[in-house]
């Protein structure tokens, strides 16, 4: 299996190309903070999870890459709502993008919870 297989990533790229198009609507004041940091946090989403996928033999690793995943997921989700408050996206959008966030949260949580589903070499403690 490839990390582009993985439904956490496909939903993780797929959300992340979304923020990418509605930020070409932002503000231009914005570019050196909102825009930047809420492009950076929801990229680093899918790319972090395929670095989990990669060091998978590493379960240390693997945990660690997942758990950046998940922080970087949760903090696009504090970006977005800045965006809400600010009234560069509507509610309606918002409560899209956030429910396919928390839908990734849980797909993480599901891969952190299931390493050895992964390929990942879990102890016999």
């Amino acid at each position: 299996m490839r990390f582009q297989d993985l439904l956490a990533y496909k939903k993780s790229f797929s959300l992340a190309m979304k923020i990418f198009n509605i930020t070409k609507q932002f503000p231009k004041e914005e570019t050196y903070s909102l825009t930047d940091q809420i492009k950076r946090s929801s990229r680093s989403i899918p790319v972090t999870i395929a670095e989990a996928y990669r060091k998978r033999i590493y379960p240390k690793h693997f945990y660690s890459k997942l758990t950046d995943s998940d922080g970087e997921n949760s903090e696009t989700q504090v970006w977005l709502e800045f965006a809400l408050s600010c009234k560069y996206i509507s509610l309606e959008l918002y409560q899209e993008l956030l429910n396919e966030s928390t839908e990734i949260g849980k797909l993480i949580n599901y891969m952190l919870l299931n390493p050895g589903k992964f390929g990942v070499k879990v102890s016999d403690q």
